[in-house]
């Protein structure tokens, strides 16, 4: 398990109090409903929570991506760049147009973004090659010969055999683990600071999921990226990450270092998510343990904490009826929740 240390350096990606809402006919869907965190260099962050809880949204937001019914109502995404003169140039990329030149230098050049079922993002009318080839073009001067050398280092970089060949290959010929270790490698086309991972190894094998986490632990080590990695699964997140975000229904939980997360969880859904892990331990045909209900329709929220509906721990006057704020319980450890906080 990953050791988190206290940053010496300011974070690379600040997002505060991120709040994104989609208009609907039926109502507003508050997918992200005041999220706040640091990315820092070299440093994994773990967002991690159960479907529907605004994890993909919150990357998204941060990419100006967000789909024609949602905006960001408020809050702000700092990025900071070192600007050549011993200075920090500090952008918010919510002030930005979201298809203006600005922003798509930032997107896919100083951020990039991993997207969950590569299948479904790779063009199936043009080869893996020409795609990757297109994205180094776009954030680079190149001409078209050594933009195709550039993809075929980086395909070998991620350690796809014979890149020479694969490189005019279509999506549809590769298997998925060759597939994601292709997104990668059009992630990393134009040497980003910022990798945002969303669900990185969904629908593979453990093998290749393995595979796929060290090469991305291996790229951070030689390249220092900060990296988000959005997931449901603990036992990555265990494996990567050096801080950790539990988000509920588009807020913020808990958050802290790893090791706090899992050693001394606090909120009673970090708690409810770690008891639902298997463990090797456990007697044969051992009942998992669940967690009680669902997560509320997004049009039918619920008052006071969003999750006292399920909370094993509710007290009622008071979790019904006020929202608790994210407090610190220990030096970078916050929850928010009313068992630590008045």
């Amino acid at each position: 398990m990953t050791t988190a240390t206290a940053p010496t350096t300011p974070p690379i990606l600040s997002v505060q109090d991120l709040r994104t809402y989609y208009y609907q006919d039926e109502g507003i869907v508050r997918a992200v409903d005041g999220a706040s965190f640091d990315v820092y260099a070299g440093k994994t962050l773990g967002i991690v929570g159960e479907s529907g809880c605004g994890k993909s949204v919150t990357a998204r937001s941060i990419l100006r991506i967000v789909e024609q019914t949602g905006r960001i109502e408020s809050g702000e995404v700092w990025l900071r760049r070192a600007n050549g003169r011993g200075q920090v140039d500090e952008t918010d990329l919510t002030k930005l147009d979201a298809n203006s030149p600005a922003m798509r230098d930032i997107r896919g050049g100083e951020i990039a973004l991993i997207f969950q079922e590569p299948m479904t993002s790779f063009s199936a009318y043009h080869t893996v090659g020409n795609q990757i080839i297109e994205t180094i073009r776009l954030h680079s001067d190149l001409n078209r010969q050594a933009a195709r050398d550039r993809a075929i280092e980086l395909l070998r970089m991620v350690g796809i055999p014979r890149p020479e060949r694969r490189i005019d290959e279509y999506s549809f010929q590769l298997s998925g683990g060759l597939r994601q270790r292709v997104m990668i490698a059009m992630a990393l086309s134009s040497d980003p600071r910022v990798l945002i991972a969303d669900e990185p190894t969904t629908a593979l094998d453990v093998t290749t999921q393995a595979q796929i986490l060290e090469l991305m632990q291996k790229l951070q080590e030689e390249k220092g990226l900060a990296i988000i990695l959005i997931t449901h699964d603990m036992g990555v997140i265990a494996e990567m990450a050096d801080d950790v975000v539990v988000m509920y229904l588009g807020r913020v939980v808990e958050r802290g270092p790893v090791d706090a997360i899992f050693h001394e969880p606090k909120h009673p859904y970090t708690r409810a998510l770690l008891r639902s892990i298997p463990s090797i331990l456990a007697k044969p045909r051992t009942k998992l343990a669940t967690i009680t209900g669902s997560i509320p329709h997004p049009y039918n929220r619920p008052e006071g904490c969003p999750f006292h509906t399920r909370c094993p721990e509710f007290m009622a006057g008071t979790c019904d009826v006020r929202e608790p704020a994210l407090l610190p319980v220990a030096p970078d450890h916050q929850v928010s929740c009313f068992l630590y906080h008045d």
